[in-house]
C-alpha cells in the first residue's frame, strides 16, 4: 500500500491545522509556507512509493537517482537561505541552525539512499540503498520534512517580528502626536507617523493575503480598514483640535480617534501573534444560520445512527436557534408580516421536532421497515421547516437593509448638519444629531440581523465590524459638528466635519456590497477563491536570501497605485448611488453599469493587496471584462438614442467616446510587459484607463436617466420613496441645500494630506 511522509505523528499534517508531531507549538498558518512544501511533499513521495518490481530498469533506476539528487541539491540552496536568515537574526539563530543541519543531514542521507544508477546490484549488501532500505529512506524524509517546516515557521515568525515592530513605531508616534501643542512640531511628527503608517499597511496587507484562516483574514480586513480611514480623521481632528485648544467637543473627537486606532492595531496583533489578552478565547455570538446547518446536520445523523446523541441535545440546539429568532420578532424595525410568518415558522419547528423524537425513540426500541420510514418522513419535515425558518429571516434582514439603505443614499442629515454647522445654528445641530443617532441605531439594528443571515463566517465579521463603524462614527459626527456649531468659521472645523462625513457614506456604500455578498452566497453564486502565494513559486527563482522577500514598489510608486485605487473606490460609490436611484433595475444599461462598477471595485481591492485579483496578470484580464462589458453598454446606448428622437446625437456622441475609451483599455491590457518596471507602468496604465471609464460611466447614468424621463420610454426610471419612511427632513432644509451636487471629500493619499496641510486658516 501507498504511504505517505505525511501520514505519520511526526511528519506535516495535511489538516487546515498542519504541524509536527515533535513539535506541537509549529503551525503552519500562512498559504505561501505551506505551498512552499507541496513540491517537496511531492517528490519524497514519489521516492518512499516507487514500485517494488523484481527487475529494474536503467531508466527506473537513473529516475530515481535523479530525484534524490533534486531534492539533495534544493534542501542545500533552501539552507544556505535559512543560515544566512538566521545570521542577521540573533534570538532565531540556535534553532534555525539546528533546523539546517537537520535538513541538510536529511537531504545528504536521502541523496545516498537514492544513489542506484551506477550499481549493477543495488540491492546488494555493500551498499545500502532506497531499496534495501526503505525505513531509513522514510525515516530521512520525515526528518527532512520536519526540519524544512520549522525552518520555515521561523523565518515566519520573523514577518511577524517586523509587524510589531512596525506597530510599536506607530505607537510611539501615536503618543508623540497626541501630545504636541503647536501645528509646526505636528506636522514634522505627522510626516513621520504617515511614512510609518505606510510601511505597517504594506506588511499587514501581505500577511492578510497569506494567512490561511479565512476569518482571521477578515478580521485583518476590518481592522486595516478602520485604521486606513482613521488616519485621515487623526490628520484632521488633531489639527482641529490644535486650533480650538479650549474645545471640549474637539478634544473628544480627536480623543475618538486615538482610541480606534488603538483598538485597531492591537487586533492586528493579535491575528498575527494568534494569541488574545490574558489568554481568553474569542466567543463571537453563534448566527441562526450557523446554528440551522448544525441542527441539521445533526438531525439527518439519525439516518446512520440513532444513539450519537439525546433528545435533550437536539431540544436545546432549537431552543437556542427560537432564541435567536427573537432578535428579528422584537425588532421595531421588522415589519408585520414577516413578524408573523418567523413566529409561525418557530412553533411549527417546534412540532416537527416533537413528532421527530417520538418516531425517534420508538425506532431505538423497534427498529421496523414502517418505523424507519416515518423517521425519514418526520427528518425531511424538520429540515424543510428550519429551511423555510432560514428563508423568512433571510428576507427580513435583506429586505430591511436594502429599503434603510436606499432611504439613506440622500445623505440628507449629514447635508443637514454640514449646513447649520456653518451657520452655528447650535439649536438646529442638535435636532440633526438627534435624528442621526436614530439613523445609527436603525443601521446598527440592520447589521446585527444581516450577520444572523450572512452564511458565512468572513462575512459575519464584516457584519461585526460595520456595526461598530456605525456605533463610532456616529458620536464622533456629532462631536464634529458641535464643534463647527461653536466656531462657524472655522475652514479646519468644516473640513474635519466633512471627513467623519465621508467616512460614514463610506461605510454605507461598503454595506451595499456587503448585501450583495450576503445575498450571492444565499443563492449559491459565491465563487472559490484563488491561492495566493507570497513565497517564490519553487524551481523558478535562484535560492538567495532576497528570493524570499516579494517585489515591492518604491515608495512614489506606492503613493501613486494607492491614488489610483482610492479616485477607482469613490467612483464606485457614485456608480452604485446613480444604479440605485433607477427604478427599473433590469434595465440594460442598469445591468451593464452595475457590471462595470462590481469590476472596477475589484480593482480598487487589488491595489490594497485585498480580494480575489492576486496578480499583475489577473489584474489585466479583470480589465479586459471591463473593457468588453464598457462595449455592451455602449450597444445598449445605440439603442436607447434610437427612441430619444431629439437628444439622439448627444446620446450617440457619449457613446462613440465610451467605445475609444473601452479600446484603448483592452488594448493596454493585452499589451505584453516584461520586467518590474514595464508591468508597473501597465498597472498604472489600466487603472487609469479603468477610472477615465468609471468618470464617464458616472455622467452618462444621470444622463440616461434623465432622458428616459424625458421620453417616458419604459417603466420609468427614479423609484419612489419607501412608505415606512416617517422621518423625512422637512422641505426647509432642501431649501438651504444648494441644487448643485455637493461634491464629498475624498479620501486622499496620506501623501497628499501631509502634503496639503494648510494652518494658515482666518479665525
Amino acid at each position: 500500500m501507498a504511504t505517505s511522509p505525511c501520514s505519520s505523528s511526526s511528519g506535516v499534517s495535511s489538516s487546515s491545522s498542519s504541524g509536527l508531531g515533535a513539535d506541537a507549538g509549529l503551525e503552519i498558518r500562512t498559504r505561501s509556507v505551506e505551498q512552499t512544501l507541496v513540491p517537496l511533499v511531492s517528490q519524497i513521495t514519489t521516492l518512499i512509493n516507487h514500485k517494488d518490481k523484481p527487475k529494474r530498469s536503467d531508466k527506473t533506476l537513473q529516475a530515481i537517482q535523479r530525484v534524490g539528487q533534486a531534492v539533495n541539491l534544493a534542501v542545500g540552496r533552501f539552507v544556505t537561505v535559512g543560515e544566512a536568515i538566521a545570521n542577521e537574526n540573533h534570538e532565531l539563530k540556535e534553532e534555525m541552525s539546528v533546523a539546517c543541519i537537520e535538513a541538510r543531514r536529511a537531504g545528504e542521507t536521502i541523496a545516498q539512499l537514492t544513489d542506484v544508477a551506477s550499481l549493477d546490484h543495488p540491492e546488494s549488501d555493500s551498499h545500502i540503498t532506497i531499496f534495501t532500505d526503505k525505513t531509513g529512506v522514510v525515516k530521512a524524509a520525515r526528518m527532512l520534512l520536519s526540519s524544512v517546516t520549522k525552518v520555515l515557521v521561523l523565518a515566519d515568525r520573523i514577518v511577524i517580528k517586523q509587524i510589531i515592530t512596525s506597530r510599536n513605531k506607530v505607537l510611539a508616534t501615536m503618543e508623540q502626536l497626541e501630545k504636541v501643542s503647536s501645528f509646526q512640531e505636528f506636522v514634522q511628527i505627522f510626516s513621520q507617523f504617515g511614512n510609518e503608517m505606510v510601511e505597517f499597511a504594506h506588511l499587514t496587507g501581505d500577511r492578510q493575503n497569506d494567512l490561511k484562516d479565512e476569518k482571521k483574514k477578515a478580521r485583518m480586513a476590518a481592522s486595516r480598514a478602520v485604521l486606513e480611514k482613521c488616519t485621515m480623521m487623526l490628520l484632521t481632528a488633531s489639527k482641529t483640535c490644535l486650533r480650538h485648544p479650549d474645545c471640549e467637543s474637539a478634544r473628544i473627537n480627536k480623543d475618538g480617534v486615538f482610541h480606534r486606532m488603538r483598538l485597531a492595531l492591537e487586533q492586528v496583533i493579535e491575528i498575527v501573534t494568534d494569541s488574545r489578552p490574558n489568554g481568553e478565547n474569542e466567543m463571537a455570538p453563534i448566527s441562526i444560520y450557523s446554528g440551522i446547518k448544525e441542527f441539521k446536520n445533526k438531525v439527518e445523523g439519525l439516518r446512520e445512527n440513532l444513539y450519537f446523541l439525546s433528545k435533550e441535545n437536539l431540544s436545546t440546539m432549537l431552543e437556542v436557534i427560537l432564541e435567536h429568532t427573537e432578535d428579528f420578532t422584537d425588532s421595531a424595525y421588522t415589519s408585520h408580516e414577516h413578524r408573523e410568518h418567523i413566529l409561525e415558522l418557530s412553533k411549527q419547528a417546534k412540532m416537527e421536532l416533537e413528532q421527530l423524537v417520538s418516531v425517534w425513540m420508538q425506532a431505538q426500541n423497534q427498529k421496523t421497515k414502517d418505523l424507519m420510514e416515518d423517521l425519514e418522513v418526520a427528518i425531511l419535515k424538520t429540515c424543510q421547516c428550519m429551511n423555510e425558518l432560514k428563508r423568512e429571516v433571510h428576507s427580513a434582514a435583506t429586505s430591511l437593509a436594502a429599503d434603510l439603505l436606499k432611504y439613506h443614499t440622500d445623505h440628507m442629515v449629514l447635508k443637514a448638519l454640514k449646513i447649520t454647522g456653518v451657520e452655528g445654528n447650535l439649536e438646529a445641530v442638535a435636532e440633526y444629531t438627534c435624528k442621526l443617532s436614530e439613523q445609527k441605531e436603525q443601521l446598527v439594528e440592520m447589521c446585527r440581523l444581516l450577520r444572523h443571515v450572512s452564511g458565512t463566517e468572513p462575512l459575519e465579521i464584516t457584519c461585526i465590524h460595520a456595526e461598530d463603524t456605525f456605533q463610532v462614527t456616529g458620536p464622533q459626527i456629532i462631536s464634529a459638528a458641535e464643534t463647527l456649531a461653536l466656531h462657524p468659521s472655522s475652514k479646519i472645523a468644516k473640513e474635519n466635519l466633512e471627513v467623519f462625513c465621508e467616512a460614514w457614506e463610506s461605510q454605507l456604500s461598503d454595506m451595499s456590497l456587503l448585501l450583495r455578498e450576503i445575498n450571492d452566497v444565499f443563492e449559491g453564486r459565491r465563487g472559490e477563491k484563488r491561492v495566493y502565494l507570497s513565497l517564490p513559486r519553487p524551481g523558478k527563482h535562484s535560492a538567495n536570501l532576497k528570493a524570499l522577500k516579494p517585489v515591492k514598489l518604491d515608495t512614489e510608486e506606492q503613493a501613486k497605485i494607492a491614488k489610483l485605487g482610492l479616485e477607482l473606490h469613490l467612483l464606485t460609490s457614485d456608480v452604485d448611488s446613480e444604479t440605485e436611484k433607477w427604478e427599473d433595475q433590469e434595465n440594460e444599461i442598469v445591468q451593464h453599469g452595475q457590471g462595470m462598477s462590481s469590476m472596477a471595485y475589484s480593482m480598487y481591492l487589488f491595489t490594497r493587496g485585498e480580494g480575489l485579483l492576486k496578480t499583475t496578470q489577473d489584474l489585466f484580464h479583470q480589465a479586459e471584462i471591463f473593457a468588453t462589458e464598457g462595449t455592451k453598454l455602449a450597444s445598449a446606448l445605440h439603442a436607447l438614442s434610437d427612441q430619444v428622437h431629439d437628444d439622439k446625437p448627444l446620446l450617440l456622441l457619449e457613446a462613440e467616446k465610451l467605445i475609444s475609451m473601452c479600446k484603448q483599455l483592452q488594448i493596454t491590457a493585452k499589451a505584453s510587459a516584461q520586467g518590474k518596471s514595464a508591468t508597473f507602468t501597465k498597472v498604472d496604465a489600466c487603472i487609469l484607463k479603468t477610472r477615465n471609464v468609471m468618470t464617464l460611466l458616472c455622467q452618462l447614468l444621470p444622463l440616461c436617466c434623465k432622458l428616459l424621463r424625458k421620453n417616458k420610454v419604459g417603466n420609468g426610471c427614479l423609484k419612489p420613496a419607501p412608505p415606512w419612511k416617517e422621518d423625512r427632513i422637512r422641505a426647509g432644509i432642501n431649501a438651504r441645500t444648494p441644487e448643485r451636487r455637493v461634491d464629498t471629500l475624498g479620501i486622499k493619499t496620506l501623501e497628499n494630506h501631509v502634503t496639503n496641510m494648510t494652518f494658515l486658516e482666518s479665525k
